[in-house]
């Protein structure tokens, strides 16, 4: 018995002193990470891309830009600079680390979160919907559908106007399951028929996390992407949740005297919700490109196209990402637009150029960014700007 007591005891404390060890390493790595993430944003504004700067320049005063941005080039930054007001009624001025409501840019980082889940056997591309939600009232719909917007489905923006009571308190990702699965309102096409932009397969898919990790969408995100990308000025916040989301940034639509009055469609996360700073989207593209996210294999599908008809030739979207293809160029990107936001993230996957632009006047000085991908050396990143074939045809 002695004996046995004994060794217990030995193995008890090998067991513990592993266990400290491990920790101990994970921390240690965990500082180490974070002073090379400290480094990475290491920008002097004496050092600024002077054809760069004089192009943003002019997008802040002819165009109306405003708002932050930082450009990149092979993990370096080459220009980082703040334009405007935060709040125009307070005249707040922009700080680099403004945190602005990533609005539909929300999706790539939602995305991420699902491949990260599946990567780890937690689930499958082709798990439909009803396997996690019973009572979801359509068949056939599966998480590889809503990664790449061919459920079918309306956007259940615009028909929980009438069906929410109390229009001050957010209404949550499962909130909404609950109405789709008691009003199953018509949906716009067949299962995997087309492509079809919306976000419903978003706020389903930040549901869908909430259910296979048994964690907020807020919790799970903070834990499994923000906190190893290094984004400690990233954050979910939804109206179901806070009364007034606590970030110091106003949106404005289109001139200043119109500044957007958040909602109980500010409720539901994945689809938009998570709020961010210019230099934390720069850590992701570089934590991503450093595979401590999701490996190589998972992020080659993400950013695969995935819908059999490409627009104008050039154009598609993968899983949580836009995508631009021509030639060996290759670019991801995602854009944004909410409730007096307007964004666009761009990462040239080819010639490791990142862009990050975040706007809270939500108008369209995002759509004249032509001279600035040329500035760049890279593909000019606007629908509108090539024809049927794929040729560039200009503004």
């Amino acid at each position: 018995m002695l004996r046995r007591l004994l060794l217990f005891s030995l193995l008890s404390f090998i067991i513990f002193a592993a266990c400290n060890s491990a920790e101990e390493k994970k921390a240690q790595q965990a500082k180490e990470q974070a002073i090379t993430d400290s480094i990475k944003l290491i920008y002097h504004s004496r050092d600024a891309n002077k054809e760069v700067d004089a192009f943003m320049q002019k997008l802040h005063k002819k165009s109306a830009f405003n708002g932050n941005v930082l450009i990149a080039k092979k993990g370096k930054i080459i220009y980082e600079n703040a334009f405007g007001w935060a709040d125009y009624l307070r005249k707040d001025s922009l700080k680099i680390r403004s945190q602005f409501e990533l609005a539909s840019v929300s999706k790539p980082l939602t995305a991420t979160g699902i491949l990260l889940l599946v990567q780890e056997g937690k689930l499958k591309l082709d798990q439909q919907v009803k396997e996690f939600f019973p009572d979801f009232p359509y068949e056939g719909i599966t998480v590889r559908m809503l990664l790449t917007h061919r459920s079918g489905l309306i956007n259940y923006v615009y028909f929980t106007d009438d069906l929410w009571p109390d229009k001050k308190k957010g209404m949550t990702n499962m909130d909404v399951m609950k109405i789709l699965a008691e009003r199953k309102p018509a949906p716009y096409a067949k299962p995997d028929t087309r492509f079809h932009y919306n976000n419903s397969n978003f706020m389903i898919l930040g549901a869908i996390i909430e259910k296979v990790s048994g964690q907020s969408f807020t919790v799970f995100m903070q834990e499994n992407i923000f906190r190893p990308a290094g984004m400690k000025n990233t954050h979910v916040y939804s109206k179901a949740d806070y009364e007034k989301i606590p970030t110091d940034v106003v949106g404005h639509d289109k001139v200043w005297r119109r500044s957007v009055v958040q909602n109980f469609h500010d409720g539901p996360v994945g689809d938009k919700g998570i709020y961010s700073t210019v230099e934390d989207l720069f850590l992701f593209d570089r934590a991503m490109r450093e595979g401590r996210l999701i490996n190589q294999s998972w992020q080659d599908s993400a950013y695969a196209p995935h819908n059999k008809k490409s627009i104008k030739g050039v154009f598609n979207y993968g899983f949580g990402w836009r995508t631009f293809e021509q030639g060996k160029e290759h670019v991801v990107y995602h854009t944004g637009w909410w409730h007096g936001f307007k964004n666009l993230y761009v990462r040239d996957l080819k010639n490791d150029v990142t862009i990050v632009l975040l706007s809270n006047m939500a108008n369209g000085s995002l759509t004249h960014l032509d001279d600035l991908f040329k500035i760049l050396d890279m593909p000019v990143i606007r629908q509108g700007a090539y024809n049927g074939s794929g040729d560039y045809v200009g503004e």
